[in-house]
């Protein structure tokens, strides 16, 4: 196996503060931010003279990240904040949560949507989509019953 553990998974903004409060309401934590510039980041994204602002967010488990960056140079080229659930290519990232209809409320008074609406799968989850900040799309899950397991409830 190569693969040891997803590291990351990277969201371009356009506003890294409110970007920062809305995940930080959500419960994960600010680990760092800093600037990104220089022929070693050129190079990794294929970019000349990018400069960007990053902040990375952690998890609370302490195993997923969220990196946040605000492009300073080159301009953003392309918007899919708006895409339907079924675009192509990056759609949305999912966060295991205690209360759904808590961190409904508590990141609506951060400007979050509902996307469709919770439903419930089976005895196992409630799931929702929302539309974050800048439209980002994120979707929330509960887990039901006394499952501690990450079982994948697809393979029964």
């Amino acid at each position: 196996m190569t693969v040891k553990r997803l590291d990351n998974v990277g969201i371009v903004v356009e506003d890294i503060d409110a970007a920062i409060q809305f995940f930080t309401e959500l419960g994960l934590e600010l680990e760092g931010r800093a600037p990104i510039e220089g022929r070693w980041a050129d190079g990794v994204t294929g970019l000349c003279d990018m400069r960007v602002e990053i902040a990375m967010m952690r998890t609370p488990d302490g195993h997923g990240r969220l990196e946040l960056s605000r492009f300073l140079a080159p301009p953003v080229a392309a918007d899919h904040r708006e895409a339907p659930v079924n675009a192509l290519g990056y759609l949305r990232v999912m966060f295991a949560v205690e209360d759904i209809d808590d961190t409904l409320e508590r990141l609506g008074r951060r400007g979050a949507k509902l996307v469709g609406k919770v439903v419930q799968y089976e005895n196992s989850y409630r799931l929702c989509y929302i539309r974050g900040p800048e439209g980002i799309l994120i979707g929330l899950a509960q887990q039901l019953g006394q499952q501690a397991s990450r079982e994948n409830p697809l393979k029964r």
